[in-house]
């Protein structure tokens, strides 16, 4: 479920979405973290966001945009009247008095409400978070301006129907920028309220809100705004500054062009943005009109001298904010400016005299909405789990409903006059609910309407429901319940209608014959009470729950003082009793203004039919920029990389076919289908995809040999090796796998003889796949014989221990018998070998260490010997069970039991497995300052590991250190060393050192053919089939 907040400005729009580590504001197409809200169309598709901002100097009259002024208005609208007149787009009035946009769109003009048009922007916005998120969006909070009307919220949540989104509320731009205030504040108090101001100057508003915020809560306590007080009107003062001069210095009207007051208009608004840091700015336009260039200049000071009209109105918001919220200026506490046009200095001045405090800027001024829509989306999801925050709205207006006859309490027949009552004030909660009850015969209506349409500009009447028709079982008026909701997007409507009717029903009552039960009829209970005046507390859901009608169970049981003590006898008999009936009522719904639901499926299918057209129009120039592309990159190649991969005819045949190609994009193929494109681009291919190949078989062919010989080598050293890992492979098996290493030698070999005899133009015979699928199948047989496990070992019977003879002296287990055995441990081996001379696995090593961990050894007056922890702590090793192996280690010194040179090497062999080389050095270096010498075994362990890092230089200084001390190398070393300098392929060195094996008796074995075989092979496979 996507969590994302959308927040559409009158100039950019911002998308943020919630993660699981926080808040992030999604990157556009360009990298950008605002995109433009400007929706352009063309004769073949639409541009849309960045897209739309560029082409927009080029087609001023088809792009669309101050989207946010046009949403939800009436064309009489005075203010949308002043803003028509700056439009570059033509707009005219449609049949049911809304504005319609008029562009040129595929060669046509067509008609767009500004509803479709917003649900454009909405939708690219949806598909840069779609991108971001890599997944479907359609769960959002949307950011409006607080003095949207109730028809501008169904407006926006039209547009985001056609855009495929499911607002889950439309929230105050004010109350989103609150949120992410508050919410992050880990210092708020607990019982003072902490009010702070948010004063948001954006592009064409100005809006305050000022909250209440308490730890783990906020409260809105006022919104005020200026509709028609933003940036774009200080924008709009430099542009008449500026276009009168000119008209007076360059004799140049930039009214009578349209991209002339565009450009104009763009380099006002960058010369305010220079005055809010300088003091002084200059303004330089070149061709602005008739190929004139033109220069101005302006200070700061008369800026804002220009801007007094404007300035003087900054100040009636926050007064009016501060009247609503019944506080003064020192109950506010901070001020936070945020908003596009709140760097002006004179704003700031203005805000700092009034609140005489200076305002902060601790928040993004351009973000911070988007990042408070996103909080409350992740609130209201259910898939995130958000600190506990609650938002306390308030809504702007004052709603009230009117309706013809009597009071809604009143059940007589009261004459047919008009009745109105305010039922949502301003300042009420959202959400809210509310019930009113009426006594009708019949069906009537209701109106919903503004109660105060001074401030607000627009006709007073929102919509109105018609309740019925419904019949009543009597002939008097009938009992009507209307509850009426203002929903989380600040939207009122009348919820439901029931009918409520009393009929008498025989329920059998018990009756006491020595005291008389007090009865309470149903009658009796006070009704609905009347509708709540515009002072009275709200109600919300859980009150409105509440107001149903009694059950009709009597209540009255006498309290069990008044019972008597002895038993009496109870009669039942059946008595009538009067239960209510409810039943629902249709409600219709007509809002004055609203788009129809036809409507909007018509504009759903025609934005997927333009959104498509854009689609196939972006794959179309996909392909012909993938045509472009191939061409000058085959050309360019054709003549450097390629040129060893082309015989010259080939070659002047390419390049005469890309340069006919290029010539055909610039000419007939300038405007041709994406099919035409592609066909295009496959017939290029089908002359340079042979070259690419020769050249791409050449690069990759070293590699992939590379991997098949080292395949073949490893598989060859292992079946000649006599690693005891290997003892229990049949001969036969093991000769099974050096014919398959000989065959795919000889295969190889046959193969690179072939191919070097060709020239780098001619077709491959010796191909990477190829050699890929050799190795493949090399490994595919082998691996199964050499990695076939150990045959487990039959378990022999254990035999009990002879009882030493009465009078002899009891010998420890494990002593001189154990000593003898280490001084007689061959010196050739690296390792100390556990008693059965192989490795244990895993479950014999648990089996083993058993008795020393349970200490039976020690009951029975054993006492483990150095060589009976050596065994173990070589088996841990073997085992890969270093851990164990060193708590062996340890545990031995805790015992007293000083660790011998058989226990160090077999812990240094430990850890030169477990590629540990620097702990093993180190472990040698301790092991002579604990005064055990180093023996041969020991060095080899360590030359060993320095052979597995594959590091020849290290090696052979070791060797060296080794040849010039009491220690000196032996077969086993020098066979270790010559491994290393075969597979790093130091031929001259490798010959040197089988030399000086040969000079001082030592006789070459498996080994040392294999290591030397191994690196001649990489150089000279004929000599290392002669040595073979």
């Amino acid at each position: 479920m996507s969590v994302v907040g959308f927040d559409f400005g009158n100039d950019n729009s911002v998308v943020a979405v919630a993660r699981q580590r926080g808040i992030d504001v999604v990157l556009n197409d360009e990298s950008k973290r605002e995109t433009p809200s400007i929706v352009c169309f063309g004769d073949k598709q639409r541009f849309i966001g960045t897209a739309g901002a560029a082409s927009i100097m080029m087609n001023p009259k088809n792009s669309i945009s101050q989207i946010k002024r046009l949403i939800g208005r009436q064309f009489s609208d005075p203010e949308l009247q002043k803003d028509l007149k700056s439009f570059p787009f033509a707009v005219t009035e449609g049949p049911d008095g809304f504005p319609l946009i008029h562009a040129r769109y595929l060669g046509e003009v067509k008609t767009f409400t500004p509803t479709q048009v917003l649900g454009m922007v909405l939708s690219n916005l949806k598909c840069i978070a779609e991108k971001n998120l890599n997944a479907a969006v359609v769960d959002c909070c949307i950011g409006i301006p607080a003095y949207f009307t109730d028809l501008q919220r169904r407006a926006v949540l039209d547009a985001a129907t056609i855009a495929g989104l499911h607002p889950l509320r439309l929230i105050h731009e004010t109350t989103a920028t609150a949120l992410a205030y508050g919410i992050y504040k880990t210092d708020l108090p607990e019982n003072d309220q902490l009010n702070v101001a948010f004063v948001d100057i954006g592009d064409a508003s100005m809006q305050v809100c000022i909250a209440g915020f308490k730890k783990g809560q906020l409260r809105i306590l006022a919104h005020s705004y200026d509709r028609t007080l933003g940036g774009r009107d200080f924008d709009e003062v430099l542009f008449h500054h500026f276009a009168a001069k000119f008209k007076e210095e360059y004799k140049i009207d930039v009214f009578q062009n349209a991209r002339a007051c565009l450009r104009l208009r763009a380099a006002c608004e960058k010369l305010k943005k220079v005055l809010s840091a300088n003091p002084e700015a200059p303004l330089n336009i070149e061709c602005l009109m008739d190929e004139k260039d033109v220069r101005g200049f302006i200070k700061r000071d008369e800026f804002e001298q220009i801007c007094v009209p404007i300035l003087e109105r900054v100040k009636r918001p926050l007064e009016k904010a501060l009247q609503d919220a019944k506080l003064t200026v020192d109950n506010v506490h901070m001020v936070e400016v945020v908003g596009s046009s709140s760097r002006i200095p004179a704003i700031i001045k203005i805000l700092t005299e009034f609140f005489g405090k200076e305002p902060r800027r601790t928040m993004n001024a351009s973000e911070c909405v988007a990042r408070g829509c996103a909080l409350q989306c992740a609130i209201l999801s259910p898939t995130f789990k958000v600190r506990e925050f609650q938002v306390h709205e308030s809504f702007p207006f004052s709603v009230a409903l009117s309706w013809k006859g009597a009071a809604p309490d009143s059940q007589n027949g009261a004459a047919d006059n008009q009745q109105s009552t305010i039922v949502f004030p301003k300042g009420n909660p959202i959400p809210s609910i509310k019930a009113l009850t009426f006594y009708r015969s019949g069906t009537f209506t209701i109106d919903v309407q503004y109660a105060d349409v001074s401030e607000l500009q627009v006709p007073a009447k929102i919509s109105t429901y018609t309740i019925g028709p419904f019949q009543s079982s009597s002939s008097e008026r009938a009992k009507v319940k209307v509850k009426v909701r203002l929903n989380l997007h600040g939207i009122m409507s009348v919820e439901s209608a029931t009918l409520l009717e009393e009929e008498e029903v025989e329920v059998p009552v018990t009756k006491e014959p020595t005291k008389e039960a007090t009865k309470m009829d149903p009658d009796e209970a006070p009704g609905d009470a009347a509708p709540p005046s515009s002072n009275e507390a709200d109600v919300n859901m859980q009150d409105a729950k509440g107001t149903a009608e009694p059950s009709g169970v009597e209540n009255g049981v006498p309290e069990s003082g008044d019972k008597p003590t002895q038993m009496e006898t109870e009669t039942k008999v059946e008595a009538p009793k009067k239960k209510v009936k409810k039943t629902n009522i249709p409600v219709a719904e007509l809002v004055y203004g609203g788009m129809p639901p036809a409507d909007v499926q018509k504009a759903i299918e025609k934005e997927f039919e333009m959104a498509l057209q854009d689609r196939v129009m972006e794959e179309t120039k996909d392909r012909k920029n993938a045509v472009e592309a191939y061409v000058y990159d085959m050309r360019n190649k054709l003549c450097d990389k390629y040129q060893e991969f082309v015989t010259d005819p080939e070659r002047e045949e390419f390049t005469t076919k890309l340069q006919e190609v290029e010539d055909w994009l610039y000419e007939d193929g300038e405007d041709e289908t994406k099919g035409v494109y592609i066909a295009k681009l496959e017939e290029l291919k089908k002359q340079g995809d042979p070259i690419e190949e020769r050249y791409r078989e050449y690069t990759d062919r070293g590699s992939v040999i590379d991997q098949l010989a080292y395949c073949i080598n490893s598989y060859r050293e292992a079946a000649m090796s006599s690693d005891p890992k290997f003892d229990h492979i049949d001969l036969a098996e093991k000769q099974k796998v050096l014919n398959e290493c000989v065959e795919a030698e000889a295969w190889l070999r046959e193969k690179r003889q072939q191919q070097d005899s060709l020239p780098k133009y001619a077709t491959p015979v010796l191909l990477s796949a190829d050699v890929r699928r050799k190795a493949e199948a090399v490994d595919r047989f082998c691996r199964p014989i050499m990695t076939k496990p150990k045959p487990a070992k039959p378990s022999s019977p254990e035999t009990p221990a002879t009882p030493p003879p009465q009078g002899s002296e009891q010998q420890p287990q494990g002593g001189d018998a154990n000593a003898g055995a280490n001084e007689n441990t061959g010196a050739g081996n690296n390792e100390v070998p556990p008693a059965s001379g192989e490795p244990m696995d895993t479950e014999k090593v648990e089996k083993a260490l058993l008795p020393l961990e349970s200490g039976t050894d020690d009951e029975k007056g054993f006492a483990p010997c150095p060589a009976a922890y050596c065994s173990l702590i070589n088996s841990p090793g073997k085992c890969g069970r270093l851990i164990d192996a060193l708590d062996l280690f340890n545990e031995m010194k805790k015992l007293g039991c000083k660790p011998d040179m058989y226990a160090y090497n077999a812990l240094m062999s430990g850890m030169v497995r477990a590629s540990m080389i620097k702990e093993a050095h180190s472990l040698q270096r301790t092991m002579e300052e604990n005064g055990c010498f180093p023996d041969i075994n020991s060095h080899n362990v360590i030359l060993n590991g320095l052979g597995r890092t594959g590091s020849p230089n290290q090696i052979i200084k070791m060797f060296m250190k080794m040849k010039h001390s009491m220690t000196k190398p032996d077969a086993v070393s020098q066979n270790i060393v010559l491994g290393c300098l075969s597979h790093a392929v130091m031929l001259e060195e490798a010959a040197k050192l089988m030399k000086e094996m040969n000079s001082k008796g030592f006789e070459y074995d498996r080994i040392t053919y294999s290591s030397i075989l191994g690196a001649v092979g990489k150089v000279d496979e004929d000599h290392a089939a002669t040595l073979l």
